[in-house]
């Protein structure tokens, strides 16, 4: 995993623009810790920062492909390619020669061979730009699922793109404006495909390539999911799911670096652990390697709230235990949460502040803790999109609802009526951005674009609906998160659930196969019962941990009203500052009010922000 940057200008010359170009990679240094380089010409820049994970001594970039002393294409990539051994073996036979083993000097061949057209051939997560000197046209890609981001930014002549807004925000050319539209984005929960929070800023959607030329921009979709008839019986769809986890979990395990899997003793992760387990154990590996993330006392302690059942710790360990894992516990303290710089290396690493409290800050110290173990990871992150694991999809009073569930879900939670950390804010400010009117929006685009198949049943319809809503919303948020946090600290994150086989071949289920045995994840359990201890497998979902301990909320009051009582903080002009001094006062039931909680934790990060950005808020 890696950093990519660049600059295409047609109206200047850039080779003048160094400088420059160097503020933009060293900008994305700890996304590539292990190497850094540059490429100049006179209308196109590209800057690289690497994570070496295959071929360490091969994989250097910005990469060049030369043919009789001529630049044919220049690449600056990030991901992984999974298959990149077949394509390796097809581009040979069809008479590409390669200097590296590495999957990068592939993919630049790859488009060499099939142009804009080689994005359909790679199988993965990636995003990368292609300069091609002779037509003077850069090619910008970015993964089916988009797992590996791109920012960019459209100029009279050109072109500004970056693995993350930081490496823009390095040229002056870029302006730190947050409107309407992005606090939108910064306080919503549901993903609009392209958009930034940063008005001056696009996101390149998921499955789509960007071509500029002279003649301009021109945005494509190369991928999308389509609804197709399932003719498997239930038997058959079982044994493909599980095929099909085989396949990626083994082809997944590809490194030349340390490899772990994050284990939360949920079946998701416990999955691919056991999955991944199996086929170590066939060729010849040492045992997999287990990472879990704890709280002090949390175990010990633990008291269920309105979302987990049960603490992550005993289930991990049983499940390393069962699969003979090389396992690690990695263990938070109060003081590690507490730290406001912990929470604010967790923004910065995502360029601003979200809803989701100490998830985020555990999460980061969590990741940042796991690179010292081991430079890849991989996850559990996406079964509970395809294969129908939240709550809210099992609620027939949610389901019922014309907006994403997980809306619906929050307006039912104590302290969430204004929105999850939006609870602090203003009324004013609130009511200029309507997040109501902007999520029913957002969802009738959702149900517009939803692949259906004709002579659904109503209920299908309608859980296909929430199906892609999940996917094209709900999912992109959380792959962002995961990929920024994880990033900061030069660890890759896999997700092998995101495969985008796996997604297309479980989108088209029926949902009553999805929920035959009357539970969530029907598929994924019964796809696995073999591999797992019953507890795990009887186990209901439990979300990402929060903190119990009331005196990390005590800490963030204590913390919180220091910004409430200096006149000049940033925040002040936009919140509702009585609700926010009687939220410092109330203690009642500190420990289990997290929802309330990420209300004072949104406002303390959203004037970090604000201080230490430069953000100029034009609503």
């Amino acid at each position: 995993m890696c950093g990519m940057t660049g600059w295409v200008d047609f109206s200047c010359d850039l080779s003048e623009e160094r400088l420059t170009l160097d503020r933009m990679t060293d900008a994305l240094e700890k996304r590539g810790p292990d190497a850094r380089g540059v490429w100049v010409s006179t209308h196109a820049l590209l800057g690289h920062t690497r994570n070496s994970i295959i071929d360490l001594a091969g994989g250097i970039q910005p990469m060049v492909a030369e043919e009789d002393g001529r630049t044919l294409a220049v690449l600056s990539y990030t991901g992984e390619v999974y298959n990149f051994k077949q394509l390796r073996s097809e581009l040979e036979s069809r008479g590409h020669r390669f200097r590296t083993r590495s999957d990068t000097e592939v993919v630049l061949r790859s488009y060499v061979e099939w142009g804009a057209d080689c994005a359909t051939h790679l199988e993965g997560m990636f995003a990368f730009a292609v300069w091609n000197p002779r037509s003077e046209e850069l090619l910008l890609v970015r993964d089916r699922m988009g797992i590996k981001p791109v920012f960019y930014k459209t100029l009279p002549g050109g072109l500004l793109f970056g693995s993350e807004p930081k490496a823009l925000f390095a040229n002056p050319l870029v302006k730190r404006t947050v409107d309407a539209d992005g606090l939108r984005e910064l306080f919503s929960t549901a993903k609009t495909p392209g958009q930034s929070v940063f008005s001056e800023l696009r996101e390149l959607p998921p499955g789509h390539t960007l071509t500029l030329s002279r003649k301009g921009a021109v945005l494509r979709r190369y991928w999308a999911l389509e609804a197709r008839e399932h003719t498997d019986d239930l038997d058959t769809t079982i044994r493909t799911v599980r095929s099909m986890l085989e396949e990626i979990v083994t082809r997944e395990l590809v490194a030349d670096v340390p490899l772990c899997t994050a284990l939360s003793g949920g079946i998701d992760s416990s999955s691919i652990t056991a999955l991944a387990a199996i086929a170590r154990a066939e060729a010849g590996d040492d045992a997999v390697r287990t990472i879990t993330a704890n709280f002090v006392g949390y175990s010990e302690n633990f008291r269920p709230d309105d979302q987990r059942d049960t603490p992550d710790g005993p289930y991990a360990a049983e499940l390393a235990r069962h699969v003979g894992a090389d396992h690690t516990d990695i263990v938070l303290g109060t003081a590690d949460l507490i730290d406001p710089a912990a929470r604010q290396a967790a923004i910065i690493a995502q360029d601003m502040p979200t809803s989701l409290g100490d998830m985020d800050t555990s999460l980061y110290l969590m990741l940042r803790a796991t690179r010292e173990h081991s430079t890849v990871a991989l996850t559990g992150e996406t079964a509970d999109e395809i294969f129908g694991g939240f709550k809210w999809l099992h609620d027939e009073e949610l389901v019922g609802i014309e907006t994403f569930p997980w809306i619906a879900a929050e307006r039912r939670q104590e302290g969430s009526k204004k929105g999850q950390g939006r609870g602090l804010f203003g009324t004013d400010l609130l009511g200029k951005l309507d997040m109501t009117g902007y999520y029913d929006e957002n969802y009738r685009q959702t149900q517009l674009e939803t692949p259906h198949q004709d002579g659904e049943s109503p209920r299908e319809h309608r859980m296909r609906e929430l199906s892609y809503a999940h996917l094209s919303r709900w999912l992109p948020m959380l792959l962002d998160r995961g990929d920024r946090l994880a990033m900061a600290s030069g660890l890759e994150t896999r997700v092998p659930f995101c495969d985008h086989r796996l997604v297309e071949y479980v989108y088209n289920v029926p949902w009553e196969y999805k929920i035959f045995d009357g539970r969530e994840k029907s598929l994924l359990r019964a796809a696995t019962k073999d591999l797992l201890p019953k507890s795990i497998l009887d186990r209901p979902k439990s979300p990402y941990p929060v903190t119990q301990d009331p005196t990390y909320t005590q800490a963030l009051h204590r913390e919180f009203s220091a910004v409430l009582s200096d006149p000049n903080s940033p925040v002040l002009p936009f919140l509702d500052v009585d609700a926010a001094w009687q939220s410092v006062k109330d203690a009642s039931g500190v420990a289990h009010q997290w929802h309330s909680r990420m209300n004072i934790e949104m406002a303390l990060g959203f004037d970090f922000w604000l201080r230490n950005y430069g953000i100029q808020i034009e609503v």
